[in-house]
């Protein structure tokens, strides 16, 4: 039976090194609370206990075995083709920063993994964002250019060490990837013990803002003076992230290749359909992951023919019949394609998010964990207002609520069973109040195109 290749790692158990543990914590006090074992959870917790700071990071099931475990784990600044339209839509100075944290966080990971001698096979290769034809070489090469303007290890070239031709490619140096799941159980053993925790199979329902904050857990309270959310997209139903983002899933196989026909370096392709491609050591051999055919979650119905596809393009471009894992994952992508990193809403001075990573969440992850850190250190961090989870985005703007529209719509054809015929009868302009799985809900149809957008409320 095929598997997935990144929960293989064994999940934390009672008896480890530190206080990680299975039990649910009851009236435990921390200076931080953590809610989500991802990357930007870990990553915050660990520089949190580093700089004195007692941390409980509470993770609904196993360390590292959701989206961050799921992932190709490509630590890169090189995200597919972005620079030339942050320069455009933000700004030349706002896209600098965005690649110079990117940056930041690659190094970060390469410094811990160095000090803390974590066996992680982690290793610097090449990035590239490639395109197969000339339809889109000028892309490649405004992407090239932007990334040179922000002072970025980019080149272009015409020629890789994939088994068939390209038209060109952005290339980044110096770049990374990494087992993210064996490098992110290190942390979490080095953030348990002096007072502090990891708590596994511990959902959390509601954090409360106070002096201190409240989480609230299905096992008991934790009570500490700060709260990070870092559940891909936040668990609260505050700051409106569910409309500032769209979620996307995405498949992976993975395939035993000879490392003698094995490309050297991360890949991924430009175009409509394309493809992440990059080799990883595994029992005592190498194998060749693909990833690829993603889509707005809840548009696609037969994912088995999403398989097929990465399969056959394996057969094809390398000669793989046999695969030997598969896997898919679900992130979160940004409308203005920035992170969201910071305080939940204006009005919270002590509970702070980090979500909308666009698939690229082992930098974006990280730095998200570092902008954090020094926001509940009180220190200035040059990143920051870049990020910021309470900005104005686009998220009202037609265009984008259409990317969130269809899965809106799925989400209420599977919930207003019955129903229809009162959302039917609703004019442009008009809303509703409906209950909908014992909650009040608002339903609004709106102009233009005369398509539904779905509100879960606080109605009472």
């Amino acid at each position: 039976m095929i598997q997935p290749l990144l929960l293989s790692s064994p999940p934390l158990s009672p008896g480890t090194t530190g206080d990680v543990t299975t039990h649910a914590p009851l009236n435990i006090t921390a200076d931080v609370a953590i809610v989500g074992g991802g990357i930007a959870g870990l990553t915050a917790a660990f520089l949190l206990k580093r700089a004195g700071k007692t941390v409980v990071v509470l993770e609904a099931n196993q360390i590292a075995a959701g989206t961050s475990g799921h992932t190709t784990a490509k630590l890169t600044s090189l995200h597919q083709v972005i620079y030339a339209d942050l320069i455009k839509e933000v700004g030349e100075e706002k896209a600098r920063l965005y690649g110079e944290s990117n940056q930041a966080a690659i190094e970060q990971v390469a410094t811990w993994v160095a000090e803390e001698n974590i066996d992680c096979d982690f290793s610097r290769q090449s990035a590239y964002s490639y395109a197969e034809t000339h339809d889109h070489l000028d892309q490649v090469k405004a992407e090239v250019e932007a990334a040179l303007r922000l002072g970025l290890p980019a080149s272009f070239v015409q020629e890789t060490t994939l088994p068939f031709p390209i038209a060109g490619a952005v290339k980044f140096e110096h770049q990374a990837q990494f087992h993210i799941r064996k490098y992110l159980l290190h942390l979490a053993q080095q953030i348990a013990g002096d007072g502090s925790y990891v708590f596994e199979h511990t959902r959390v329902e509601t954090v409360e803002e106070g002096a201190p904050c409240r989480v609230i857990t299905q096992q008991g309270v934790v009570q500490a003076s700060d709260v990070i959310v870092t559940t891909n997209l936040p668990i609260l139903d505050q700051g409106l992230f569910f409309a500032k983002s769209y979620a996307k899933r995405s498949y992976i196989i993975g395939a035993k290749i000879d490392p003698a026909r094995a490309p050297q370096g991360m890949f991924i392709g430009v175009e409509q359909g394309y493809h992440s491609i990059r080799t990883t050591p595994h029992d005592g051999g190498l194998l060749l992951m693909i990833g690829g055919e993603g889509h707005k979650v809840g548009t696609v119905t037969h994912t088995e023919k999403n398989y097929q596809k990465l399969e056959a393009f394996a057969h094809e471009r390398f000669g793989i019949d046999a695969i030997d894992y598969r896997w898919s994952t679900q992130d979160y992508v940004s409308f203005d394609k920035i992170p969201y990193i910071g305080r939940l809403t204006p009005f919270n001075e002590h509970i702070f998010v980090a979500t909308g990573f666009s698939l690229w969440g082992m930098s974006n992850g990280t730095l998200s964990g570092m902008i954090l850190t020094d926001a509940i250190l009180g220190l200035e961090n040059p990143w920051a207002s870049l990020y910021d989870a309470t900005r104005a985005t686009p998220f009202l703007k037609p265009e984008s609520l259409k990317e969130n529209i269809s899965v809106g719509v799925h989400w209420i054809g599977d919930r207003l069973k019955g129903l229809q015929s009162s959302t039917a009868a609703l004019a442009a302009g008009e809303a509703k109040v409906l209950t909908v799985d014992g909650k009040k809900s608002a339903l609004i149809e709106t102009k233009p195109d005369r398509f539904t957008l779905f509100l879960r409320s606080a109605l009472t």
